[in-house]
């Protein structure tokens, strides 16, 4: 594990309508990740927005 990835293990990332996945922003906690992945959830489009720690994908 790189010094990155142990200082901000923690992923936002977006699914557009497409299925396409991007990596929105790394972060030192799990709560600073969510805080910014609900503040992109409340535009209401049609993407997806989670958090997952680094090495542990939750969606399929």
């Amino acid at each position: 594990m790189s010094d990155s990835t142990a200082a901000l293990p923690w992923l936002v990332i977006r699914q557009d309508d497409n299925g396409n996945r991007y990596r929105v922003g790394r972060y030192a906690t799990q709560g600073e990740a969510q805080k910014i992945a609900d503040k992109l959830d409340e535009h209401g489009h049609k993407q997806l927005y989670w958090v997952e720690q680094v090495g542990q994908s939750t969606r399929p």
